[in-house]
């Protein structure tokens, strides 16, 4: 039987060495290479599509429901604030630094780790599921939504964030949106009461304005913000057209269709382009075993405002994990060691509770 000193020793190597290994997102070939090297040196079989690797439990039943236990080991590129080699693994006052590493490096290796401790237990009341995913940072299409048409069905989800080992039972969904406001372009020296530049001001201040009238007791109110606009190319012409790009986090109150349809009813005069709609919001009930046994631990419960992989399951899912989620793509990242033996321990009593 593995121990779980020997699971919280091989897992805290496996992230020095993620870390050492470059893994922006779409670019994971081998980090992938060296989450099959796990499996292979605990004797669990598994599989990999493109850069995502998975397995299941040894006992696992058709009949049972399955419990995904998945995060990822894309990172985002390091900052120009970092002051340490961000590929260098090293334990400062007992912080494991580097890139990945607290997003989601000490997640992934906890959950790694307790699958490993369950992939051999018989009458389990659920299946186990593990997925390492690609592209998580970069909502690409190679990461765990390719992953869903060849697994088997999941029928709940731990999503591995950092959260402080707090249950995070909701989390906002996002839309991203290019609107375009248009006008008459010409020459700056004379009349024209069509600028584009102008025509937008009505635009922005209705997007800093508005308040969508929904508010959810866990994700709190929906919240756009306006992050970027490009308009002009040179100081004597008037442009025809202002683009901006505005970040729109949604709560489970609504659905993203439903705020695209809210936001171009309100914006006639605009054209208002969503990138996508499959970011979703999620959320599972309170009263769904998984949290029960977490709040018996004394985990407390709240609202992310930030997105995960959640955003592309259908299923109930939690997000919980070590670490901190203001430390993420932060420079000289860092998570503390006791913050992965921790969450190891916390993991495998969660599952214990409900298994």
């Amino acid at each position: 039987m593995i121990t779980i000193d020997l699971l919280q020793q091989s897992a805290i190597t496996l992230l020095k060495d993620l870390i050492q290994i470059p893994s922006f997102s779409s670019e994971e070939a081998a980090t992938a290479q060296r989450l099959e090297q796990w499996f292979e040196t605990f004797n669990i079989p598994h599989k990999r599509h493109q850069n995502n690797v998975w397995a299941k439990n040894k006992f696992f039943d058709a009949s049972k429901p399955t419990l995904l236990l998945n995060s990822h080991h894309d990172t985002v590129k390091p900052n120009t604030g970092y002051t340490k080699n961000p590929f260098d693994a090293h334990i400062e006052d007992g912080k494991l630094y580097g890139l990945g590493s607290n997003d989601a490096g000490g997640c992934l290796v906890a959950l790694l780790a307790t699958f490993s401790h369950f992939y051999n237990q018989e009458n389990l009341s659920y299946n186990l599921l593990f997925i390492g995913s690609a592209e998580e940072e970069s909502s690409g299409p190679n990461g765990l939504n390719s992953m869903l048409h060849i697994i088997p069905k999941i029928d709940i989800a731990i999503v591995g964030e950092p959260t402080q080992m707090m249950l995070a039972i909701a989390e906002k969904g996002l839309v991203v949106f290019d609107i375009d406001v248009l006008g008459t372009p010409s020459h700056a020296a004379h009349p024209n009461p069509d600028n584009a530049l102008y025509n937008a001001i009505p635009v922005m201040e209705w997007i800093r304005n508005f308040e969508f009238e929904k508010k959810s007791e866990t994700l709190g109110a929906v919240k756009m913000t306006l992050t970027q606009i490009s308009a002009g190319q040179q100081h004597n012409a008037v442009p025809a057209k202002l683009s901006m790009t505005v970040d729109v986090r949604v709560n489970d109150c609504y659905s993203n269709t439903e705020i695209v349809e809210i936001i171009q009813q309100h914006l006639p005069n605009a054209i208002v382009k969503p990138r996508s709609t499959h970011l979703n919001s999620s959320s599972i009930p309170m009263s769904h075993p998984l949290v029960l046994a977490g709040l018996k631990m004394g985990r407390e419960t709240y609202g992310s405002p930030t997105l995960s992989d959640q955003s592309v399951l259908s299923c109930p899912s939690l997000k919980l994990g070590p670490g901190d989620s203001t430390r993420s793509h932060t420079a000289d990242e860092f998570i503390f060691i006791n913050e992965i033996e921790t969450g190891i321990n916390l993991y495998i009593q969660l599952l214990t509770n409900i298994l």
